[in-house]
């Protein structure tokens, strides 16, 4: 039995964590810390090391009364080469797989210490999985798999995911790892869950869960109030974060723009486009020379969460790019979307989860993000939209639900679920 007198604890093992910068991992790792106590749970974080990370920010405020241990990792890129190469079986699961060596042993000191009730690790880190299946052999204890996103994807046979046939072949088998031997998989999109059940046959359904991502109320607390400027002269449209060459290729987008900017409805007086932390800078100024549209589009560095939420918040509208062959995943940015309450102009796929996200939450200003003509007639109609203050928001019950402290009440009753399960 579980013992009552005492404060029930998980085990989280996280790469994506404080100090790292960057990424939705870290804040749904750090949601899932900060807001599981008031249901219940008290969290105990193994991470890596801060010299594991490529950036790490300088205004994290510590740990405070969360128990964080830090356990040496090293990058296999910027650690273990030479002249910028490595072995590539240094890179497997990734390149963070040292971790493993020290965070078995810090794991089980903490289980010793702490003697929580059950193991959660979470991907897209696949090393981190790799220690929460070997703490949970050694240790019998209940072992939940926050897969987030399909580790292979193997639906188009011309462009298997990942395309490395070694690092597809080890994804596969920690993918059935987690299928023998895990309490609950969580996924944070109904395509994800159907993508394992489609893979994972022998899983029951009632062993998935799904848990979305979602934004932080702190968080935007904190920027409430600033950086509140309707009064510029031309309308600011921002992407907020990476925007990857083939999952977020925004060309048909650049086409739409340089079509309208030759056609006269769209100029730098009256319009522009903010790119944020796009991560492929280099990439994407090239794009613009090629369509002539660097007058419309600026490219803009890695702001701190809070700066970049502000801005958000700030902006006349704010950008979705999602392809069709992410449909099965919705970008944690859409979260912070929504809460901001400004205009969403999503271009992504009509049949996917991210379009069906939006459609949920009342806003139809949706384009198909593979068309030319058609970014440009959802972009048309939702700046005329935005401009008259007749863009749909979502309303404040739908937002509320997709906080991360309603995301971390549902992480709280599927550990009571698993827990009771493994209770004798």
């Amino acid at each position: 039995m579980l013992n009552p007198t005492r404060p029930r604890r998980v085990l989280m093992v996280a790469y994506h964590f404080p100090p790292l910068q960057g990424g939705s991992g870290v804040l749904r790792t750090q949601g899932f810390a900060r807001y599981l106590p008031a249901a219940g749970w008290q969290p105990l974080v193994l991470t890596a090391s801060a010299r594991a990370h490529v950036h790490t920010s300088d205004d994290y405020p510590g740990d405070g009364e969360l128990t964080v241990r830090r356990s040496a990792a090293l990058d296999a890129a910027r650690h273990l080469s030479l002249r910028g190469r490595y072995p590539a079986c240094l890179a497997l699961p990734d390149r963070w797989s040292s971790w493993w060596l020290s965070a078995v042993p810090a794991g089980l000191a903490m289980i010793r210490r702490y003697r929580p009730e059950a193991i959660w690790s979470t991907y897209p880190i696949a090393t981190a999985h790799l220690i929460g299946l070997t703490l949970h052999k050694l240790t019998g204890l209940p072992w939940i798999a926050d897969q987030r996103d399909p580790m292979i994807d193997d639906s188009d046979p011309q462009a298997p995911y990942p395309a490395n046939t070694r690092l597809h072949r080890l994804h596969g088998w920690i993918e059935q790892r987690i299928a023998a031997r895990s309490a609950a998989i969580v996924c944070t999109t109904p395509g994800a869950i159907s993508a394992h059940r489609r893979r994972l046959s022998q899983v029951t359904a009632e062993r998935f869960c799904l848990i979305e991502n979602g934004y932080d109320e702190e968080g935007f607390m904190n920027s409430a109030g600033q950086a509140q400027d309707r009064h510029r002269s031309r309308f600011l449209l921002l992407h907020s974060g990476v925007i990857y060459p083939s999952e977020r290729d925004p060309q048909a987008l650049f086409a739409a723009l340089a079509r309208l900017r030759q056609g006269g409805v769209l100029t730098a007086h009256n319009f522009q486009l903010l790119l944020r932390a796009t991560g492929h800078d280099a990439w994407l100024a090239g794009l613009l020379a090629k369509y002539g549209i660097a007058d419309l589009v600026t490219i803009a560095p890695l702001l701190a969460h809070q700066q970049a939420l502000r801005e958000m918040q700030s902006a006349d509208g704010l950008l979705l790019l999602q392809a069709a062959n992410c449909n099965a995943q919705i970008p944690a940015k859409l979260y912070e979307y929504l809460r901001c309450r400004r205009p969403v102009l999503a271009l992504t796929d009509l049949a996917g989860d991210s379009a069906a996200k939006l459609r949920l939450c009342g806003i139809d200003t949706i384009g198909q993000l593979a068309s030319t003509s058609d970014c440009a007639r959802a972009l048309l109609r939702f700046l005329a939209l935005a401009r008259q203050g007749r863009a749909p928001l979502a309303s404040q019950g739908a937002i509320v639900l997709q906080s991360r402290q309603a995301r971390s009440g549902a992480l709280a009753e599927l550990l009571d679920q698993v827990t009771y399960r493994s209770s004798p």
